[in-house]
């Protein structure tokens, strides 16, 4: 292993590297070809203060076993594993298209007809994941891919828990657990969560994808997660207009505080999607206000650095009277 970035066309094991991708906190991706298969992959690369990490070895090693050992079209597929130079490294498929996070980008809030089909076939993946003991539990757009033909492929499975993984504490909530804006409750409390967390996560996506913003928001991760802990998520349908009452009823079962009050799994999630008419929209009832955020210029930020800039004017404007007294 080097402390050097791997470089276009250096040999890595049977890898021979095409372009860099990603440097992130905790590990290099590349794009390489394949000398044994003869096509590109992707190549994830963990760095030397990963290793060196117990808990976040445990987060790469974690990942290597879910996406090399589960097949569906929703879930990243992991090609090969090894060691080379004393180095891990994860080789999985080169999926061509955008993050769900682009998409939301250039084309929230999305239409039901486009958000609706593709929550559907994430739902799919993630039953499928569940099926397995698999519960992923970083559900966000960016890690969440759309081919060209519409596939939705869920990535990252490094906080997933897996059938008998022992708990791992993280020191670097920012780097490790997600965006707190997808996080549900009993994660910011602690706790390990189930299938419901993913069901959690995936109605705050959902509500961003049609209304083109998260439930919540805030200055800064400690507001947004106290607003998880302690909030109501506001109505979707009073968020944008357009979008009918039975699909803002589903949206805000999967966002209820209490796990007991959620889709108790992702095929109850699939059928209600498919049919929102059958969901009780007394759930709606309960929805918090909405909350308008506040645009950047408004921010409680710059309004103290404004004060703070007041105060400083009067300071200077107190002064010269004072010197202008004496004089």
């Amino acid at each position: 292993m080097t402390d050097k970035m791997l470089q276009i066309g250096d040999q890595f094991d049977r890898f021979q590297i095409l372009s860099h991708l990603v440097q992130g906190g905790m590990s290099d991706i590349y794009v390489a070809y394949d000398i044994l298969t003869h096509r590109e992959v992707v190549l994830k690369i963990p760095e030397r203060s990963m290793i060196g990490d117990p808990a976040q070895y445990e987060r790469f090693q974690r990942e290597m076993e879910v996406v090399t050992s589960l097949k569906h079209p929703a879930l990243l597929r992991g090609i090969f594993t090894g060691t080379y130079n004393r180095t891990p490294f994860l080789a999985t498929e080169k999926v061509d298209g955008q993050s769900l996070r682009e998409l939301i980008q250039s084309s929230a809030p999305m239409p039901l007809d486009q958000a609706i089909p593709l929550m559907i076939k994430i739902a799919d993946g993630l039953a499928y994941c569940h099926a397995h003991e698999v519960i992923h539990r970083d559900l966000k757009p960016e890690n969440i891919l759309v081919t060209l033909d519409g596939q939705p492929v869920i990535i990252d499975f490094g906080l997933a828990l897996t059938k008998g993984a022992h708990r791992v504490t993280y020191s670097n909530l920012s780097a490790t657990a997600g965006t707190p804006d997808y996080m549900a409750p009993e994660q910011i409390e602690g706790q390990r969560g189930d299938e419901r967390t993913d069901v959690y996560a995936l109605g705050t996506i959902l509500f961003e994808m049609l209304a083109g913003e998260t439930p919540f928001n805030g200055d800064n991760n400690l507001a947004v997660m106290a607003q998880h802990l302690n909030g109501t998520a506001p109505r979707l349908d009073r968020v944008k207009t357009g979008v009918p009452a039975p699909v803002a009823a589903v949206v805000a079962r999967c966002l209820a505080h209490n796990p007991d009050e959620r889709f108790a799994s992702m095929p109850d999630l699939i059928a209600a999607l498919e049919h929102p008419e059958t969901v009780d929209l007394s759930i709606l009832d309960k929805a918090g206000e909405h909350v308008v955020k506040t645009p950047w210029w408004k921010s409680s930020y710059l309004k103290a650095l404004g004060l703070g800039f007041a105060v400083l004017a009067a300071l200077v404007l107190l002064a010269f009277v004072l010197q202008s007294v004496h004089r």
